[in-house]
Formats: structure tokens, C-alpha cells, sequence
């Protein structure tokens, strides 16, 4: 008599196994440091031996994984949690805190950033005829979805290719297209395509967005970005809130301290001139705001920095 495992088994088990080898994979490539900045553009493959303090960073658009251990990511009063099952979507740019939370020397932290650029999702909507998306409310430019077996066959071929790097020019671009796809039509496909679409609320923040990021130095006058966005400042600023859980001056504010932090971590400025660099006035307001959003004032965040990366 032969014993036949369940559908849902049978899939679950070939997931398990996909996750194995992405595994090996993650931590065959990344076994001489925590990053590995690939041939492959726009992906990265990262290795932790332990869980890290709340660190801040800018996520870009991009799809991140965990194939190994766990992460949580900070965006406004939003908490996001992915890991070998959940699969972390960011459809525009935006300043959040992150911490990995689950990893030891045994079982290391394992993950993956793959870039992409909406101008890519609106061709493939257009070539593919994936319905528009229905008009509605700006939702959040990131969140979290199941991974599926087909997602990771294909960010398992695009790993394959580093090594046979002369593939990588012709075949990556087909395997992006391919994980966007899988995207497109995911659980959190109606997001993405949402913000892609020329024309929608979504796609008039992710703009804005980007000016904002090109321009944080600059005072800002929402009156003005809500008229590059073809909106009243009440609408701009809600549906502004709606995607990036801050307010525009938050956003602002974010952008400038964490640029002023990496102005003193690389390039040794003291924390005035920093200041000054990012767009403050007043140093004192600037050590104020960076206290609360780091933990500490400018000197001490610094030198702790510059101490955990010496011990590394």
C-alpha cells in the first residue's frame, strides 16, 4: 500500500527543502564577512552570528528575506517582523530602525536585499496585462507576505548565478522580472501595483518621496509638495501618513539625522558642522532631536559606533 502525503504536506515539505538550500547557498557566499554586495545588481546577501541593538537605516524598494533567523523593522509606531516564511516588501523609500533579533554563532542570521525600481513594475504590469489596481486610500509603502515556493525556485536561480558570473548580464534581468512577477501577483501584489500606476495617489507620494529625498537639506513647505503632488496639504499630509506612518516633517527630520550620523561616522565631522551640513540651524535643537532618535547625544552615539565597529 502506498502512503500518499496531503497536498498542503507535500507543499510544505518542497518549501522546507527550498529554504534549505537557500541556506546553504546564503552562508556558502557570505562566509568571510556580514556583507556581500554581489555581481548581481541590486543584491545583497547578509550573515549575523548574534542578534544587534536598534540600528536606523533607509529601506529602499526591494524585496528582503530571512532565510535563517528573523528581523524586525521599525517604521513610525509599525512593527514588521519577517522571516524564513514571510518575505519583507518595501515599495519606497523610507527611514525605519531594524534589529535582528534572532541569531547565534550555530544557527547565524541569513538574509537577502533585492532592489528593484518601480519604472521595472509598471513595464512588466504593461507587458504582462495585470489589471490596473482599483482606486483607494494610500495604504503603507511596506508590509510583510507569505514566501512562496515559486519566489524562492526563482531568487535560488538569480543566488546560482554568482557562480557563473559571465550568465549574470544576460540572465539576471530575466530572473528580476520573473521575482517581480511573483510579487505582482502575491498577496501584496495589489500594493505594488498601486504605487507603479502613473497617476494614483500612491504613485504621486512615492514622487514626492523622492524629491524629498534628494532635498532634505532644503526648508520644507509642504504647500509646495502638496502642489508638485497635485493635491490640498490636507490630502498630501494624510496620504503622505498613510504610506510612511510619519508626517512629512518627520520624514524630513529622519532623513537629516541620519545623514548628519553618517557624515560623522565616515567622514569624521564634528557635530556641528554636521548639523549645519544636514540643514539645521541650531546645534542645540539638532542634538536634541538626534538624543531622541538614537539613544544618545552626537559624541557618545559616535564613539560607541566607532568601539563595536573595532571590536569587530
Amino acid at each position: 500500500m502506498i502512503n500518499e502525503l496531503p497536498i498542503k504536506d507535500i507543499g510544505d515539505k518542497s518549501l522546507g527543502i527550498a529554504v534549505a538550500d537557500l541556506v546553504k547557498s546564503i552562508a556558502r557566499c557570505t562566509e568571510k564577512g556580514e556583507l556581500y554586495t554581489t555581481a548581481v545588481p541590486g543584491l545583497s546577501l547578509f550573515r549575523r552570528d548574534e542578534p544587534t541593538g536598534p540600528i536606523s537605516g533607509m529601506y529602499e524598494p526591494s524585496i528582503c528575506m530571512a532565510v535563517q533567523g528573523a528581523k524586525r523593522v521599525l517604521l513610525g509606531d509599525d512593527s514588521y517582523v519577517y522571516d524564513a516564511h514571510h518575505y519583507l516588501i518595501t515599495s519606497v523609500q523610507l527611514p525605519t530602525i531594524v534589529q535582528i533579533i534572532e541569531a547565534s554563532p550555530e544557527k547565524p542570521y541569513l538574509g537577502l536585499r533585492l532592489k528593484f525600481d518601480l519604472k521595472e513594475i509598471s513595464q512588466l504590469m504593461m507587458d504582462s496585462n495585470l489589471p490596473q489596481p482599483r482606486a483607494q486610500q494610500s495604504s503603507r509603502g511596506m508590509a510583510t507576505g507569505e514566501v512562496t515556493l515559486p519566489l524562492l525556485n526563482a531568487i535560488q536561480r538569480m543566488i546560482d548565478l554568482l557562480s557563473e558570473e559571465k550568465d549574470i548580464p544576460i540572465l539576471a534581468p530575466v530572473i528580476q522580472r520573473e521575482i517581480i512577477y511573483r510579487l505582482l501577483v502575491g498577496d501584496q501584489g495589489a500594493r505594488l501595483r498601486q504605487i507603479a500606476s502613473a497617476g494614483s495617489q500612491s504613485h504621486q507620494i512615492a514622487r514626492a518621496i523622492d524629491w524629498l529625498k534628494t532635498n532634505f537639506t532644503q526648508p520644507l513647505r509642504i504647500d509646495d509638495l502638496a502642489a508638485q503632488a497635485r493635491m490640498s496639504s490636507s490630502t498630501f499630509h494624510h496620504h503622505f501618513r498613510s504610506m510612511t506612518a510619519l508626517s512629512p516633517l518627520q520624514f524630513q527630520k529622519q532623513l537629516r539625522l541620519q545623514e548628519a550620523r553618517r557624515l560623522m561616522l565616515a567622514e569624521h565631522m564634528d557635530a556641528a558642522t554636521a548639523a549645519f551640513q544636514v540643514g539645521y540651524e541650531s546645534p542645540s535643537q539638532f542634538s536634541r532631536e538626534y538624543n531622541r532618535l538614537f539613544g544618545a547625544p552626537p559624541l557618545r552615539d559616535i564613539t560607541t559606533l566607532r568601539q563595536m565597529s573595532t571590536a569587530q
